[in-house]
């Protein structure tokens, strides 16, 4: 296998507040997968993870968990993910945590280094903070009085910080991004970066807290803590030997700079701009690239404990196993929307791609050259026209699947695969071995249709390996061939003569009950919110005990004193059935949103009605974030007359109901609907 050269590959460190749910997880296990490739493509790969601890919202999370200290705390959760994703069959290379010394060390000469150097100055900073992202907002950044960035509830706050002078920068990033297109995947995240923060005007960056002590102390100033960012970010460069006095490892001269970041979308604002320009601050070069991935949601809603919809990877796993887990997250994650799962998917996709397509086709392979053969296959060359379209199928899947992998298109690579075996069980369904097995003229045929099938199977279960280790290593050992280094998948024939496949095929997926699995998701979800309660219970009673009063969480829900009360508005002219039905209603899914630049008021929807997407413009940003807007299902008058809002074009309305004070909220089905179902 020809060497192509080093690949760094990290993910964002998991925040230790807690169990990171199966949407956290597919960030892991894409990682993973991205890794495997270029290993067995040629790269020499390092691949990091790990676990962020620091941060005010981690110490009131060991004060409600009954911890000694946040120290105790993190201890235990930074295990909790580590096994996760050993759990999910992950090959990291290094798990660091951002409480480990060698990391803590380095935060320090960074900080000392950028304040030496005047890119970090002592001020006091006042505004609206957010304990959940640990971040400070102006009363214009709000949304409907919330945090922009996870929509829940902010606080005044002052306090003495340090800063990092941002738009010193700011020309340098502006030029690099317009520079290198790659840098920033996919390109819409690209375009809300520049149009959102970089363009207006960056203002200078809060980079050390003094309201709390769980940080990582400034050596200088013993009241001041490394904002939470400023430490995390720079894992990427500690874990692997950077050294602020000039001394790196040789790993880090190796490795750095990152060929790729894969973090979640909403904490891209962090990575493409704080990061890079620390990077410029230290004179060190900027990773490669960076791709915000979408979010995995429930059903199409964001997961929530106290909604009961959060699903996490070990329960699939007890149901499904690792490597259905793996493909499922992996090819229901489209490059730039957010992928949707439910119990329903899960079982629909296992049964026809993995038991149907898969499983069944390496079955029954194995099985006809046992029943016909003896188990022995040959290639007897006696071939037939369709033989040449399977051959060409398998020898040119490698270069799809590999124009896919550069895109980072993991699951139309994943698809790639699969239209091999598709073509495989076409393959059978055409030469017909049963009926070649009945004929002792024929055998020689016979021979070389099941070779063809082995060998063909043996290419995709080689393409196959990165995405679904454990499946692709079972399939090798079935059929007696060995592992294939990819610059040989061109070639078809490298399996020998003679080969002798297992006496006792081993089905690799049975078939699941949707009633069954159903039913035992429905336990989950019930012990599921028993321990929510539970924990939310013990978390009050701790925080008492510290002498702190309960502080609102994000999944909490609010009690209107209008409960129950009904609504009288004036009425309006009747109108007739014709009228009624001129206009077109319809099920609409929100597959992505932006605030309206110059407006308060408005967000941008990009809307899948059916078939067709429509751009809608509502007057709802004071009560939805752009966040909490994507993935859900919502009622659309699809043929209102286009009209421009704030000069953007608006091709329909968004369904809304308003109470008596003005609140609105969405009109959704109250029924998974699909999208373009008619609102009759």
């Amino acid at each position: 296998m020809q060497n192509k050269g080093k690949y760094y590959i990290t993910t964002a460190i998991a925040y230790t507040s807690g169990k990171p749910h199966i949407g956290n997880s597919y960030e892991i296990v894409l990682a993973d997968a991205i890794a495997r490739y270029k290993r067995k493509d040629g790269f020499d790969v390092y691949f990091q993870t790990g676990s962020d601890e620091h941060g005010q919202k981690i110490e009131t999370r060991a004060i409600e968990a009954g911890c000694s200290s946040p120290k105790e705390f993190v201890d235990q959760v930074s295990e909790v993910i580590k096994g996760l994703w050993n759990l999910m069959d992950t090959s990291y290379d290094r798990f660091i945590r951002t409480t480990d010394e060698d990391h803590v060390k380095q935060v320090q000469k960074i900080f000392k280094k950028f304040y030496d150097q005047g890119d970090i100055y002592k001020g006091s900073y006042k505004g609206m903070y957010c304990t959940e992202c640990e971040a400070f907002y102006t009363e214009s950044q709000l949304v409907g009085g919330k945090c922009p960035e996870c929509g829940g509830e902010v606080h005044p706050a002052e306090e003495e910080a340090y800063f990092f002078r941002m738009s010193k920068y700011a020309d340098r990033l502006i030029e690099h991004i317009n520079t290198h297109p790659e840098f920033i995947q996919p390109v819409s995240r690209k375009n809300e970066m520049m149009n959102n923060f970089l363009l207006p005007g960056l203002q200078d960056l809060c980079v050390s807290r003094t309201s709390f002590k769980w940080g990582i102390p400034v050596d200088f100033d013993d009241k001041h803590v490394v904002y939470v960012w400023l430490d995390a970010l720079s894992n990427y460069i500690t874990g692997i030997g950077y050294d602020a006095d000039g001394n790196s490892s040789d790993l880090y001269k190796k490795y750095w700079p990152a060929d790729l970041h894969l973090i979640g979308k909403d904490i891209i604002r962090f990575h493409t701009i704080y990061w890079p320009i620390f990077l410029f601050a230290l004179g060190e070069p900027l990773p490669r690239q960076i791709f915000g991935h979408p979010w995995l949601l429930q059903g199409g809603e964001k997961m929530s404990k106290s909604k009961g919809n959060v699903i996490y990877a070990d329960d699939l796993v007890s149901i499904f196993g690792v490597d259905p887990v793996r493909y499922f997250v992996l090819h229901e994650m489209p490059f730039d929307n957010d992928g949707v799962i439910t119990w329903e998917l899960l079982v629909e996709r296992f049964n026809s791609d993995l038991a149907n397509t898969l499983g069944n086709l390496v079955n029954r392979t194995i099985a006809m050259s046992n029943k016909y053969l003896g188990g022995v296959v040959s290639d007897r060359k006696v071939e037939e026209p369709m033989d040449d379209d399977l051959k060409a199928v398998a020898t040119g899947c490698y270069d799809k699947v590999e124009a896919r992998m550069d895109e980072l298109r993991v699951a139309d690579a994943l698809t790639e695969i699969f239209t091999l075996f598709k073509r495989c069980n076409k393959y059978i369904d055409e030469t017909e071995p049963w009926i070649l097995g009945k004929d002792e003229s024929k055998k020689d045929r016979l021979s070389t249709v099941l070779y063809n099938l082995v060998e063909a199977i043996s290419i995709g279960a080689t393409l196959l390996d990165p995405f679904m280790p454990e499946t692709s290593e079972k399939i090798r050992e079935q059929l007696s061939v060995s592992t294939r280094d990819f610059d040989t998948l061109k070639e078809f024939g490298k399996t020998p003569d003679g080969t002798k496949v297992t006496a006792t095929p081993q089905m690799l997926f049975a078939r699941k009950d949707l009633k069954d699995v159903l039913e035992r998701a429905a336990e989950i979800t019930k012990k599921q919110k028993a321990d929510f309660e539970e924990s939310q219970r013990r978390a009050a009673q701790n925080l008492a005990k510290a002498g702190l009063a309960p502080e609102k969480k994000e999944d909490s829900t609010e009690t209107s004193d209008e409960t129950g009360k009904g609504m009288d508005l004036p009425a309006k002219e009747e109108i007739t059935y014709d009228q009624f039905g001129a206009m077109q209603f319809q099920i609409g899914e929100i597959i992505e949103c932006k605030a309206v630049e110059k407006s308060k008021k408005l967000l941008c929807s990009q809307v899948r009605i059916g078939s067709q997407v429509k751009q809608i413009v509502s007057g709802i940003r004071k009560y939805y974030s752009p966040e909490e807007m994507v993935g859900k299902k919502v009622m659309v008058l699809v043929n209102l007359k286009p009209a421009r809002l704030a000069g953007v074009l608006s091709e329909g309305m968004l369904l809304c109901a308003e109470d008596a004070d003005g609140n609105l909220a969405l009109m959704t089905p109250e029924k998974d609907m699909p999208s373009g179902a008619e609102v009759c």
